[in-house]
Formats: structure tokens, C-alpha cells, sequence
């Protein structure tokens, strides 16, 4: 539901309740000098009448309000309650493939490269209420997160619980791609996108991101690619303490953004690239804008008319006028 208000088929008859104040002056200021006056020395035997004389304005009172009454009624008044129904007639289906390898612990985004991903991601998600959306992570080897679907609380637990150390590391992004292609192969969907993220350079895996991509082409696949890292060095871990906790130096950042950039021009789809938090956000910002879903809405409208009640009661105040004109008020007429 989205509402109901009052609105008027024939607003123009309310220009007609000028004259009701008009008709006011007419009477009260005009009509009562025409009036015959009477000279008496005393009107003592009078005074019992002085009650219903100083009420017979009334009457003009009550023939004015139905006169407006039936103006509003002209108007006709009625509530209007509009209710709205989508359908979403051109559904797209999304896989976001992401690099979860050792590098994107890297802190030149804050507070780390996955956790600033995992932030960017959620809101992505949430913009997109009418689209299937699936999760495959990678590394050296990759595998399915979350199969597409559209329970938007499923996919937003599992970026919330992605994590590096899940899986052998290295960088296999023909591996990642091709497990999102094939989460789409059986799609339905007049619109299959991949959004492939990545921090590095393929150095592993046994599908090559060419072959990956070609399989993306003949399915009719946009892939969307992302190189995510500064220009120059950033801290990356290179290695654990006797506690366990991470060591980090600076080292150069390195993306294979060629290889990107093939991916998605092959596909008809975009290479962006994020140095940074804010760069990030608008990537996918730009993403949610390019891949617009088509809905359809439909609304309905309830129509209560209200002028009815409005001409039963200008009727009763008529009569009621009538009634006390030619008996209480009749001697005074």
C-alpha cells in the first residue's frame, strides 16, 4: 500500500464557494436594512419573542451551510487508495568472484584489503533487491561460497564470514573464473555477470584465464574485472612470528591488469581499477549503475466516493430550514 488521500473529480464547481461569504454580506449587511421598521413607545409585551427574533438569523445560517454542501458535492470529493505490485520482468543473475589469497591482508586499504572488499561488497548486495546473487572464492584453488541465489540474508552471512587461510594459497584466477562461469552456464537469467576482483597475478591453477574466458564469452557472460592495490609498494605479510601473528613489509604492488582487461573486453565487459577505499566503493557503484535490472510496476486505485454523505446532509439542513421557518420562526417571517 502506498496511501490514500482526498482529491476532487470537478475541482472547478469549489470556485462557487465564493459566493457563500458574499451571500453572508448580502444578508446580514444589506438585506436587514430593506426591512420595515415599526416605532413603538414600548415593546414590553413583546419581550417573549425577543429570544426567537435575536435566533431567526439561523435560518440564513442553515441555507448557506447546505449551499456549500452542495457545492463541495459538485466537486465530488472521494478517497483515492493506491496500492503497487512489481514484478521484476528482466532479472540479472551475478556471481562475485573473489581473490582471497595471503596479499589481500595487505594495508593499503584500511583496515586491510579483504576487510575493505567485505565492506564494499555488503553494500553492493544490498542495492541489488532483485537479483540472484552468488559467491565463489579463490586463492590457489577455488571453490563455490554460496550457489546464486536471491535470500539476500544467505549471501550478505557469507561475505560477513569470508576469510584468508580458508584455502591453499596463491592466485589461480582462471580457476576463479572458471567456478563462476559455471555457477551461471545454467542460468536463466536474460543477464549473467561475473564481478571478478583481484590483487595480483595468476601464478597457479590448471585452467588458464583465457580458456575461462572464452567459456564466459559463449555463454553470453559480462565479466566486470577488478585490480585492487595502491600504485607502487604496500605492507603484504611475508611470513608469521613465533606467536603467529602476521609479519608485514613493504613490497611492490603487482597486478596483471592486461590479463584483466582481456577478460573483460572479450566479455563486453569493464576493467577498474581501486587504489583505494573510496576508488573501491565507487567501482561497484559504477557497476550497480552499468547492470540495471528491469522492473515492472503495477499500481491499483480504490475510489470511495464522498459526496453523497454531502447531499444527505445539505438535504436535512434544508428541511430542518423549512421546518423552523414555518413553525418556530413563522410569526417572524
Amino acid at each position: 500500500m502506498i496511501g490514500s488521500n482526498l482529491e476532487f473529480t470537478n475541482p472547478e464547481f469549489l470556485w462557487m464557494l465564493l459566493l457563500v461569504p458574499i451571500l453572508a454580506v448580502w444578508y446580514f449587511f444589506v438585506r436587514k436594512k430593506d426591512g420595515a421598521n415599526l416605532n413603538m413607545p414600548s415593546i414590553s409585551g413583546f419581550d417573549h419573542r425577543n429570544i426567537w427574533s435575536k435566533l431567526k438569523p439561523l435560518l440564513y445560517v442553515l441555507r448557506l451551510s447546505a449551499i456549500s454542501l452542495l457545492i463541495i458535492a459538485l466537486a465530488r470529493p472521494r478517497n483515492v487508495e493506491v496500492s503497487k505490485r512489481t514484478k521484476t520482468t528482466r532479472g540479472i543473475d551475478i556471481v562475485m568472484a573473489i581473490d582471497v589469497s595471503a596479499s589481500m591482508l595487505a594495508k593499503d586499504l584500511k583496515p586491510n584489503r579483504l576487510e575493505a572488499l567485505k565492506s564494499v561488497a555488503s553494500k553492493f548486495v544490498e542495492k541489488r533487491p532483485n537479483d540472484r546473487i552468488g559467491i565463489v572464492v579463490y586463492a590457489g584453488e577455488s571453490f563455490t561460497q554460496t550457489p546464486i541465489t536471491s535470500d539476500k540474508t544467505i549471501i550478505q552471512n557469507t561475505i560477513r564470514k569470508i576469510r584468508w587461510g580458508q584455502i591453499e594459497d596463491g592466485t589461480a584466477i582462471g580457476m576463479g573464473l572458471g567456478s563462476a562461469v559455471n555457477r551461471l552456464k545454467d542460468s536463466k537469467a536474460k543477464s549473467k555477470v561475473i564481478i571478478l576482483l583481484t590483487d595480483g597475478v595468476n601464478n597457479t591453477g590448471f585452467v588458464d584465464p583465457r580458456t575461462a574466458t572464452e567459456l564466459a564469452k559463449q555463454l553470453n557472460i559480462k565479466v566486470y574485472t577488478i585490480g585492487l592495490g595502491t600504485n607502487g609498494t604496500a605492507l603484504f605479510p611475508v611470513a608469521k612470528d613465533l606467536n603467529g601473528k602476521l609479519i608485514f613489509r613493504n613490497a611492490p604492488v603487482e597486478i596483471d591488469e592486461e590479463l584483466l582487461k582481456y577478460i573483460a573486453n572479450e566479455t563486453d565487459g569493464q576493467y577498474f581499477r581501486a587504489t583505494g577505499n573510496k576508488k573501491l566503493e565507487s567501482v561497484y557503484n559504477e557497476i550497480n549503475k552499468l547492470e540495471k535490472t528491469e522492473i515492472e510496476e503495477f499500481k491499483y486505485y480504490n475510489y470511495q466516493e464522498r459526496f453523497r454523505s454531502l447531499v444527505i446532509l445539505a438535504g436535512f439542513l434544508i428541511m430542518l430550514e423549512m421546518l423552523l421557518r414555518f413553525t418556530a420562526f413563522r410569526s417572524f417571517i
